[in-house]
């Protein structure tokens, strides 16, 4: 019924009285009465629902006329939905107490004569509280939010019928008022009782009813609801301040001029033990002038510190109990414990625990990520998933447009190529039979460079065959810095993605751990564990190519996959290592953890491996993996004149330098090419082919020089002369720089160089026995066995073996010899390089004539010259003759080489 219909009705007077409960007033005081009501209701419309749970401004107790007239009302329970013709004794008119900031929003309630407060835990959720108080107005009363998502109604569910349930009618108390404290999930209770019986007792004996029947919230069903005395004077702010389990306890004095005493941790356990259990009591540091004075206790739950924290705030603590002169005053408040900062701490104060564990994690979560994704490239690498020429579009559209546009070019090189072959098919047929078995070794196939190593391999052996992986280890060995190493090697196998780049941001980072705790990180890896982690996941992915073909309806569907593999040697892939010791001394790491890859991969029969490799010493560092294996060996040696001839001529077959077949008289139409063609010169190509050797990477120049137009023998010329001009500059007059890994000298190049152009074969005893060799004044150059083995990598010389040992020493290249020669019949460089070796050898016999000299000396300052010592004078006398005398020879022919240099242009 609406506020202008009750004024505008006849029986006003008994509309009244049913409001108001007491007999009709005069008219003066009903006016005001009705002016009064139609302004509160006005204002509590304005938000709704708030007129269930706001009392009225001003009570009824203040209007004129009404105070003596109507029974005495309770302070605060003044709300429109009060009935109490049906609502009858101690709730009769309780409410919610509209404002949660205290009375007149001080921010405090206080008792009077006979009244006391009783604060009720575990009405609200907590944490729902907390969401609601941040996001509405605090000076609203919310609790009419929670009772409307609760319940429609007021019933089981209705917070304050747990505060009605909580306290029985047994009790002599009268509730006059009670405030909601959402943030706390409580509510604080006003009653009055008779003055002969305390609040302690009605405490003590509701706690007692509350043991016995538990009371539990729907929304907590492990925790009842708590009543706790008031001790103080609570404090009911607003603020965006919300419980935390700590409490921080001020002591604070009653007079203005005075100091709180400091509680012991003793009084202040006996204190809030009541109120749940303490995990810890902080007292302030002794040295600390910081005031007032301050303790922190810890309660193990949240609950049981805003009990202590509602009941205890505002607290007098007597003379008696340890207050002071003038009593202490406990002022309590929630202080945040910043948890992150205690983990923190214990992890920059346990590193050596710590690092590791994050070390071992990030390990942990690159294998679980990153390794499949690894192992699915790799797998595509080798089966060449993503290659256009390899999809059945790509295929079909090739098959149909054959016979209209042209694929294929038939390239000189490549017919040149097929002339090889034919002459090295039993050598193609043998590699063919070997990857049909399955012996667990490897295949070994050494040969000079240029020697056509690969190209026997890829394009005769493998052209047909699926799952073919090449390992090129030139790029990978001579990358820059193991960064590039790591990356050059992923990039051979398929391996990605590979973060090179961080390795040197962890190196950095276990630097500065292990110079500030003393211990390694472990977030960085060696170059050897990185190497070892891309070939095994290189391996992982090989094994799933070979099993990929196997079907569940074979018939040997029931072998294990060993036993599949050992059965098929045909469906394992290739792996092929080119360039196997290219630079055996600066990347012999590489090669050592190639080579024992290698070896459990063939061990395993997950794949057959082939190694291409130009030096002779490979079997020093193969049989490591395999000491009990015999490699399958073959070795490329270069052309013989008859099939270099061939070789050259094939491929000027297509060069347009060819005459027709009716030019030229007959002695020339003997040179015949195929098709009836044939060249004026290529005659000369019989005189020269010897002197150039069968080396493929020469005949491939002469090829390309004779197609440009020039003649055999100018064409033969121009390389040797190129050859000798590339050996004067690199061996002969090269200057050793400082730091530099040449373990040779000029004047050791020279003498290979000489004697080679002279005898063609020297045995390798005699070179490490001359005086050049083992007697070297140059820094680095004084072993003669690693200037040999250096020489030969460079390919000045190529060393030949007989059962495993060195035996003979050759030009590294057939077009060496020649060069060498043409050197040699240089007369100013060969008496230049003579008088360099001649200086050198005087030099050593000058140094071992000081040696005999001084021992000479030694033995003549002897007081007495024994008889003992007359062999070992007469034997150094006869080295001082020896000595003096080939130094003499030395000079005498430096003379002449002088006069020669002054001479030479």
């Amino acid at each position: 019924m609406g506020l202008d219909d009750l004024i505008g009705m006849s029986k006003l007077g008994s509309q009244v009285r049913r409001v108001v409960d007491c007999p009709l007033p005069s008219p003066p005081q009903v006016n005001e009465l009705l002016s009064r009501i139609r302004y509160t209701v006005n204002y509590e419309a304005m938000i709704p629902g708030r007129i269930l749970f706001r009392p009225i401004s001003r009570p009824w107790s203040s209007l004129p006329g009404l105070a003596t007239r109507c029974p005495p009302i309770p302070n605060g329970v003044t709300s429109l939905q009060s009935k109490p013709d049906t609502v009858r004794g101690r709730w009769a008119g309780i409410a919610w107490k509209g404002s949660v900031a205290g009375d007149e929003k001080s921010g405090h309630i206080v008792a009077g004569p006979n009244e006391s407060i009783l604060y009720f835990d575990n009405v609200f959720p907590l944490k729902l509280s907390s969401v609601l108080g941040r996001s509405w107005d605090p000076d609203s009363d919310l609790s009419y939010l929670l009772k409307k998502f609760e319940s429609p109604s007021t019933g089981f569910l209705d917070p304050i019928s747990l505060v009605k349930r909580a306290i029985p009618k047994s009790i002599p108390m009268k509730v006059t008022e009670i405030i909601p404290r959402l943030k706390d999930g409580g509510a604080f209770v006003k009653f009055s009782h008779p003055a002969e019986i305390s609040a302690t007792e009605i405490e003590g004996t509701l706690s007692k009813l509350l043991a016995e029947k538990p009371l539990k919230p729907w929304f907590s069903p492990f925790r009842t609801v708590q009543a706790g005395l008031v001790k103080g004077i609570p404090w009911l702010e607003d603020l965006h301040r919300f419980p935390k389990n700590r409490l921080k306890i001020e002591f604070t004095s009653t007079s203005p001029d005075g100091d709180g005493v400091e509680l012991s941790q003793e009084t202040l356990y006996s204190l809030f033990r009541r109120y749940g259990k303490i995990a810890d009591i902080t007292s302030q540091p002794p040295d600390s002038k910081v005031l007032p004075k301050f303790a922190f206790v810890d309660f193990v739950l949240v609950r049981d510190a805003i009990m202590a924290r509602n009941c205890m705030h505002g607290f007098t603590l007597a003379e008696t109990l340890g207050g002071g002169k003038n009593g202490t005053r406990l002022r309590l408040s929630y202080e945040r414990r910043v948890k992150a900062h205690h983990i923190w701490n214990w992890i920059t104060s346990h590193p050596r625990v710590v690092i590791p564990i994050i070390a071992t994690l990030l390990a942990a979560f690159t294998v679980a990520v990153f390794d499949p994704i690894r192992e699915f490239f790799v797998k595509a690498h080798v089966q060449q998933s993503f290659k256009l020429s390899k999809s059945r579009l790509y295929t079909w559209f090739k098959r149909q447009t054959s016979d209209m546009l042209p694929f294929h070019h038939e390239k000189p090189e490549k017919a040149g190529l097929n002339a090889l072959w034919s002459h090295r098919k039993d050598l193609i047929d043998t590699v063919n039979n070997w990857l049909m078995e399955t012996a667990d070794t490897f295949i070994v196939i050494q040969g000079p460079r240029g020697s056509g190593k690969k190209e026997l391999v890829l394009d005769q052996v493998l052209p047909g065959r699926n799952n073919v992986l090449v390992v090129d280890c030139r790029p990978v060995v001579e990358a820059r810095g193991e960064a590039g190493t790591i990356k050059k090697l992923a990039n051979q196998v398929g391996y990605r993605p590979v973060f090179s780049w961080a390795n040197n941001i962890s190196s950095l980072v276990d630097l500065a751990v292990q110079s500030t705790t003393g211990v390694k990180a472990g977030f960085s890896e060696n170059l050897e564990s990185q190497v070892v982690k891309i070939l095994q996941t290189t391996a992982a992915a090989l094994k799933e190519v070979s099993l990929d073909d196997r079907k569940k309806d074979d018939s040997d569907a029931a072998l294990s996959e060993d036993a599949y593999l050992e059965a098929h040697p045909e469906k394992r892939p290739v792996i092929v290592v080119d360039n196997f010791l290219h630079r055996s001394d600066d990347a012999s790491l590489i090669y050592d953890k190639i080579s024992e890859w290698a070896a459990s991969l063939v061990q395993s029969n997950i794949a057959h491996v082939i190694f291409l490799t130009s030096d002779a010493g490979f079997s020093k560092t193969l049989s490591k993996p395999l000491p009990d294996r015999v490699f399958r060996q073959l070795a490329l040696g270069d052309l013989s004149p008859a099939v270099a001839k061939k070789y050259v001529i094939s491929h000027l077959e297509h060069d347009d330098q060819v005459l027709a077949g009716d030019e030229g008289d007959e002695g020339e139409k003997q040179k015949v090419l195929s098709g009836g063609k044939y060249r004026k010169d290529l005659a000369e190509l019989d005189e020269c082919i010897e002197s150039l050797g069968g080396r493929l990477t020469d005949l491939n120049f002469l090829a390309r020089r004779l197609k440009s137009g020039q003649s055999p023998k100018h064409a033969v010329n121009e390389i040797i002369d190129q050859s000798a001009s590339d050996v004067l500059r690199m061996f002969i007059l090269a200057k050793k720089h400082p730091g530099g890994d040449q373990k040779w000298s000029p004047e050791q190049a020279w003498y290979l160089v000489r004697e080679i152009a002279k005898h063609g074969t020297l045995r390798y005893n005699e070179v490490l026995l001359s005086s050049t060799f083992a007697s070297s004044t140059t820094p680095g150059a004084d072993s003669a066995e690693a200037a040999l083995d250096n020489l030969a990598a460079a390919e000045l010389i190529s060393v030949g073996s007989h059962k495993g040992r060195p035996q003979t020493v050759r030009a590294g290249r057939p077009v060496y010899q020649a060069a060498f020669a043409a050197l040699l019949a240089d007369g100013a460089l060969r008496a230049r390089m003579d008088l360099a070796v001649l200086t050198e050898r005087a030099a050593v016999e000058a140094k071992s004539l000081d040696k005999v000299e001084a021992e000479l000396g030694l033995l003549g300052s002897l007081p007495r010259q024994p008889h003992q010592t007359a062999d070992r004078v007469n034997y150094l006398l006869a080295k001082v003759q020896s000595s003096q005398a080939r130094i003499q020879e030395c000079e005498r022919e430096m003379a002449g080489l002088k006069k020669i240099l002054s001479q030479e242009a």
